[in-house]
């Protein structure tokens, strides 16, 4: 026995499904760079996959409760790099997500965030899982919670600030949160969500700058604001003219709509559209069954986790995986309102790509200590 658990536990499956998914992810960035294996986005990529690998291996190995002692130290880590970020980050497209670090050069903070959170409130809802339901609990785990998101609202991130939400309800959900405080909820936010649409139409909800309500009401009537709906109309053209088996890799004839410049944030935002257009529907149902299916190991091993901070872990990987990866693809179909979101493992983006193989590299750690050793 080897670091107090036995390796034939080790999830082999969930490593091979996120490696398949960054193989696809570099084949279709390296056709969005034209086919150049040369292209910086190509090699940062790859180089973003190796070191992410080694990441995850090398935590799989360490007792995630040794991680989780560090918790507090994670949390205030996280808040401080977010507020760096608005006094000292670096602006672009009209948003301040980045920071310049020595050595490791430029980093989005906010990813790295989302699995601050889990190991944090992973940690949080274990100590207090007795008192789960109690109010003064639920207060400072909203205080807590609502210290980041603020932070993330104001660079603005609106997309990242959504799916943090619903990554922390999946984990409040697994700790033990009783039907009526969630019942309780819905028919809180039911009646707000009209309020919301209603205000939105006259620019008066305070979080949202112009564009991100721009863009909410052009899903919500898109024959008023055709202009906002462009990408989106393109994508959702890239993904149907791919057919069952698409164009091909790397296509270069005029029928492209990616070569026709058609598509924007093509290696990032919009990169289910080239999958769409290039590997055709097969592809692009590998590549959501290859999501389905890691989200599926990982909830599997929450099921097999010995303890509760364990179970919250797989759960906020879990969920932090199917949400994000679900809003990229629904936004590329135009199903949701357009937003800035990666594809978890496939987009190009170093920061989301390493902070994901943390992830991965924990899940597998509380899947090595399950309670079911025999399976």
């Amino acid at each position: 026995m080897l670091f107090d658990y036995k390796l034939r536990n080790f999830n082999i499956r969930l490593l091979i499904y996120v490696l398949a998914l960054c193989v696809i992810g570099v084949l279709v960035i390296r056709s969005a760079a034209a086919g150049s294996m040369e292209d910086s986005r190509v090699i940062r990529q790859m180089a973003g996959i190796g070191v992410g690998t080694l990441a995850a291996l090398i935590l799989s190995l360490i007792d995630y409760h040794r991680i989780l002692n560090f918790s507090v130290v994670i949390y205030l880590g996280c808040v401080g790099l977010l507020a760096w970020v608005l006094m000292n980050g670096v602006l672009r497209g009209g948003a301040t997500r980045w920071v310049v670090l020595p050595v490791i050069g430029q980093v989005q903070p906010s990813e790295f965030t989302k699995i601050g959170l889990i190991i944090f409130f992973a940690w949080f809802f274990d100590k207090y899982q007795e008192q789960i339901n109690r109010l003064p609990v639920l207060g400072m785990a909203a205080v807590l919670f609502g210290v980041p998101i603020l932070l993330i609202l104001a660079e603005p991130n609106l997309s990242t600030s959504l799916i943090i939400i619903m990554m922390f309800a999946a984990m409040i959900f697994a700790a033990g949160l009783s039907y009526k405080w969630i019942f309780g909820v819905l028919a809180v936010l039911t009646p707000l969500a009209g309020i919301f649409i209603y205000l939105l139409q006259y620019e008066m909800i305070p979080f949202l700058r112009g564009y991100q309500a721009q863009r909410i009401l052009s899903f919500i009537n898109p024959g008023q604001y055709q202009d906002a709906n462009r990408q989106q109309d393109n994508s959702v053209m890239a993904i149907g003219s791919g057919q069952l088996w698409g164009k091909g890799l790397n296509n270069t004839t005029i029928a492209s709509v990616k070569n026709g410049n058609f598509l924007s944030e093509e290696s990032t935002d919009f990169i289910f559209a080239i999958i769409g257009e290039e590997l055709g529907f097969a592809g692009s149902m590998v590549t959501i069954g290859l999501f389905l299916l890691i989200v599926y190991e990982c909830l599997w091993m929450a099921r097999q986790a010995k303890d509760l901070s364990g179970k919250i872990i797989c759960t906020g990987v879990a969920a932090l995986i199917g949400f994000q990866s679900f809003s990229n693809i629904a936004v590329a179909t135009k199903l949701f309102p357009n937003t800035g979101l990666p594809l978890p493992f496939v987009s190009y983006g170093v920061s989301s790509l390493l902070s994901m193989f943390v992830g991965i590299g924990l899940v597998l750690n509380v899947g090595l200590q399950r309670k079911n050793t025999h399976n």
